[in-house]
């Protein structure tokens, strides 16, 4: 008979394999963003100049089907506006606030109270954000948010809104000097102490890393280096593939080696993955006489390969199963970063911007191997798939839940599935040197399942663990 020991076993044993990084050390991190849709949200600032009434704001979200914004603070009024939308809101507390909460638990705790319990439950807060960039703005005041993010988790405690709301701070780019390549990536050495003080808080609360990341910056820094297909998440060809020569990763986007260079420098740290949000990423439509490419066309190009890239379901190289989930900088114009927001202060669309999908899972068809296809080419094929190609094809090593049927076949239609269903919106196609057929007929039920038995795998850990 199975006891509830031996299935716990053998559920750990299935959760296991779902590590897809065999880069980093062995851990499984049971974060509920990991197994999340993957979603597009958009950035609203806090110069009330630059914004329409809080109704016309809802209402543009509504139309455009936006699911996720972050305010960059707690707007009152914006907050009421949201009530009973079921958008999910990250509201911001402001550099210049941040000491003040530092200073005392009783300053937290009534922070939580103004801005957060007095809009819940109507308006759906889902997350905190501590600052914006701060530590970039006061490198000698590391403790002080510490501190002030500590404070706030207390006050949600004592809210009884801990388990309803994150709580992070969102994190320059800057804090990683030399990004790529992204496995040799490390946050700058004077802000140690200060990091890992972060990144242990961040895993002890099951919350996540938030980045600010803007590939047009890095893009200009680099001077030619790379090309700006690269940061537009644009094909490149054979002979200009970015690849980190430690990994031999192949990074289709700026972004993702972005991404990646933030989780090889939180695995310097030691700790269990921490799933990394974009809280900030977008590109300018109009810039200084020297920035020939921040224009309309780069702008409109850049937003909406981000969006099909997000909404592929998958995360960058070094961790395919954790989404990029992100942030579009930003709704309307600031003074912050000019000529970035997507949005006239009318309401009117600055370019052409599908966010009608701004959340959502795999779209498509299913590819699947040819029948009739010589099993050498299906070998190359499967080997492309799961080698350049980052298919994910853990589930098909002898001994894991897809290896049987044992055919090259069999193996080539779940990699080639795996492949089309990640790539298919970023230019990947179904062909495979002729050995790949598009089909309506889902191949990949056995993936499901075993997806549905290692969330079964968390629940019942949690059980355990709380009996």
């Amino acid at each position: 008979m199975l006891t509830l020991w031996s299935l716990l076993l053998f559920l750990v044993e299935i959760g296991y394999v779902c590590n897809l990084n065999a880069k980093f050390p062995s851990y499984i991190y049971f974060n509920s963003l990991v197994f999340a849709d993957a979603f597009i949200g958009i950035d609203i600032g806090n110069d009330p100049s630059s914004l329409p009434s809080p109704e016309l704001v809802v209402s543009l979200l509504k139309s455009h089907q936006i699911t996720h914004v972050r305010l960059f603070d707690s707007d009152a009024r914006l907050l009421s506006a949201l009530s009973n939308t079921g958008i999910e809101v990250m509201i911001g507390v402001a550099n210049k606030e941040v000491l003040r909460i530092a200073k005392s638990p009783s300053n937290a705790a009534s922070w939580i109270n103004t801005h957060v319990s007095a809009f819940k439950p109507a308006t759906n807060i889902t997350a905190i954000a501590v600052g914006s960039e701060f530590l970039s703005s006061n490198p000698n005041a590391g403790p002080v948010l510490v501190i002030a993010i500590n404070n706030l988790y207390k006050a949600l405690v004592a809210s009884n809104l801990n388990n309803q709301i994150n709580i992070s701070t969102p994190l320059s780019m800057d804090m990683i000097p030399t990004p790529f390549p992204p496995s040799t990536a490390t946050f700058n050495l004077s802000w140690n102490s200060t990091i890992h003080d972060i990144l242990e808080f961040l895993q002890n609360t099951n919350s996540f890393y938030m980045l600010n990341a803007y590939p047009y910056d890095y893009f200009v820094r680099s001077n030619g280096i790379f090309p700006i297909q690269y940061a537009l998440f644009q094909p490149l060809p054979e002979v200009n593939q970015i690849v980190d020569p430690n990994t031999l990763f192949h990074y289709e986007s700026m972004l993702d080696a972005m991404v990646d260079a933030t989780y090889y420098s939180i695995a310097a740290y030691k700790f269990s993955v921490i799933p990394i949000i974009v809280t900030e990423t977008g590109w300018p439509w109009s810039g200084r006489a020297n920035e020939s490419d921040a224009n309309m066309a780069t702008a409109e190009t850049f937003n909406n390969n981000l969006i099909k890239r997000v909404l592929t379901g998958s995360g960058p190289p070094s961790q395919p199963g954790i989404l990029l989930n992100s942030y579009i900088y930003e709704m309307f114009n600031e003074d912050k970063r000019p000529n970035y927001g997507v949005f006239f202060k009318n309401g009117s669309s600055v370019y052409a911007l599908d966010l009608g999908n701004s959340k959502g899972n795999f779209s498509g068809g299913f590819c699947v191997a040819r029948k009739g296809a010589d099993s050498a080419s299906l070998q190359a094929g499967l080997n492309w798939a799961c080698g350049q190609g980052q298919a994910n094809c853990k589930a098909i090593q002898s001994g894991q839940p897809c290896y049987l049927p044992n055919t090259v076949e069999n193996h080539a239609s779940y990699a080639y599935n795996d492949y089309y269903q990640r790539k298919h919106d970023l230019g990947g196609t179904c062909d495979f040197g002729g050995t790949g057929i598009l089909t309506n007929v889902d191949p990949s039920t056995c993936s499901l399942l075993f997806t549905r038995i290692f969330i079964m795998k968390w629940a019942i850990l949690v059980w355990v663990e709380t009996c």
